[in-house]
Order: C-alpha cells, then sequence, then structure tokens
C-alpha cells in the first residue's frame, strides 16, 4: 500500500485556477498558523445557543451561505467550525442570549470545553479545506431535513413565538440535530466530513455524493482490516484519511498495489 501526503495548502491547485478571485466570502488563510482577523462591510450576524452547541443565523449577508450551515424549517445553524472560520474571516458576529457580542476567545474556550463534537485538530482540518476552496459539512448531518426541528432548552429569537414553536422537540426524538452532533464520536476509523469540490451550482438540498469522505487519524495509521472495511463501507465514494501535527495538515489514502512474482 502506497499512500500520497498533500501537505500545506497550495495556492496554485488546477481546479481552484477559475475561482473568482473577486468573491471574497470565500477567500480564508492557509492552516498552520491563526491569522489577523480581517473586516468586511457586509457582515452575518448570529446568536449562540448553548443547548446546541451552535450558533442560529439571523441576519444573513454574502454569498457563503450557500454552501455553510445547515437548515432547518427556515433556519440556518452553523457549527462550532463555521462559526470560528466566519469570525476569523470577519464574516460574522456571533451573540449570546443576552445579546452581548462574543470575542473570538470566548468561542475557542467553546471549541475547547468538548460539547460541540469538534476539536482544536478538527477545526485546522476544516480551515485547511474551506482555504482550498472546498464545500465542507458534517459527515452524518444533513445540509437540509424538511420538517426537521431542532431541540433546544432556552434559546429563543426576540419577540419570536414561531421561532420558539420550531425549537422545540420532544427529548426522545433521534432525529435532532442535537443529538447527531452530540451522538457524533471522532476516532480513528470515524468519518469527520463529507468533502465536495468548488460547485457554484451546489445546494444543500440536493448536495449529491461526496468527492471523499474525510476521516481523522488522532493516532496510529488504519490497520488493513480497517481500510477494507471502509472500502466495503463506501462502495464507489473515496475516502481519505488526515493528520494534523503542530498545525501541519496532512492528508492520505491508499491503494491496493499487486507486486509480480519474481521467478
Amino acid at each position: 500500500m502506497g499512500s500520497d501526503d498533500w501537505g500545506s495548502c497550495s495556492d496554485n491547485e488546477d481546479y481552484l485556477q477559475d475561482r473568482n478571485e473577486d468573491d471574497d466570502e470565500e477567500d480564508c488563510y492557509s492552516s498552520g498558523f491563526l491569522s489577523k482577523l480581517q473586516f468586511r462591510k457586509d457582515i452575518s450576524k448570529a446568536r449562540w445557543v448553548d443547548d446546541l452547541a451552535m450558533a442560529e443565523v439571523v441576519e444573513k449577508k454574502g454569498k457563503m451561505w450557500v454552501t455553510m450551515g445547515i437548515v432547518r424549517n427556515g433556519n440556518t445553524y452553523c457549527s462550532i467550525e463555521e462559526t470560528l472560520f466566519l469570525i476569523e474571516i470577519g464574516a460574522l458576529h456571533v451573540l449570546d442570549g443576552n445579546d452581548i457580542h462574543l470575542s473570538l476567545k470566548e468561542l475557542y474556550e467553546k471549541l475547547s470545553n468538548g460539547k460541540s463534537g469538534c476539536y482544536w485538530e478538527l477545526f485546522e482540518v476544516y480551515k485547511h479545506l474551506r482555504s482550498l476552496g472546498y464545500v465542507v459539512g458534517r459527515h452524518g448531518i444533513p445540509w437540509s431535513v424538511k420538517g426537521q426541528h431542532i431541540k433546544s432548552g432556552t434559546c429563543s429569537l426576540e419577540g419570536s413565538q414561531e421561532s420558539n414553536e420550531m425549537l422545540e422537540m420532544e427529548p426522545k426524538d433521534e432525529n435532532s440535530v442535537i443529538e447527531l452532533f452530540n451522538n457524533m464520536q471522532i476516532t480513528d476509523v470515524s468519518p469527520a466530513f463529507n468533502v465536495y469540490l468548488p460547485n457554484s451550482k451546489f445546494r444543500k438540498s440536493s448536495p449529491g455524493d461526496p468527492s471523499f469522505v474525510l476521516y481523522i487519524s488522532r493516532c496510529s495509521p488504519p490497520s488493513r482490516v480497517e481500510i477494507e472495511a471502509l472500502e466495503r463501507k463506501h462502495g464507489a465514494i473515496p475516502f481519505k484519511f488526515c493528520h494534523v501535527e503542530n498545525g501541519r495538515v496532512s492528508f492520505f489514502s491508499f491503494a491496493k498495489t499487486e507486486l509480480p512474482v519474481l521467478p
């Protein structure tokens, strides 16, 4: 078996040559270091929901919402990695339940508490892929599900009874987004992200099959048995592994190679 190390991000990827350089909603930083905040004229707003460990978008601006956030009953919610990414590129302001602005430091602390189904290395991977222009979504979390409700204990939009009703849910509903996020365990053999190539025609309602499913390797590489099991599981959909060390994001995949029998 051989492996391909994609290394750090490259600015001259062939599939990015046709991207619109003027569309700054998709601009972001290279992986491996924390860049300074950018500042924009058009900034979206969201309210952080502690019970969900996600941000509910209350004001959308820019084109990035075509490929970011999950949609439930007309409301858009951002995962912690999406929220941090948008704050870092200056595209989002996040408020708490009392309409007090949350700083980037406070959001980092929410990432570190482990309640969001995400951790720092996972965020670095997400940011790296978005930096290259990929469309990235949590594996197992649908972009859009008609009739899906989100469970919340205390969060509500001011003066919006309809929003409160949409957020109410029976705790035993196994299809709730909060349970999907909480039950998602990122291990060496669990998928983390569905990754799609840049596509101007991408739709959350019908995203299609991902270009590949990404697994995070935190310790040792996967065994041959695990790889063969994943091949059977995913069928025609490719899958890759990712490892983060000292801020460097590396990707690798495996291929079968048959050696000739020597006389």
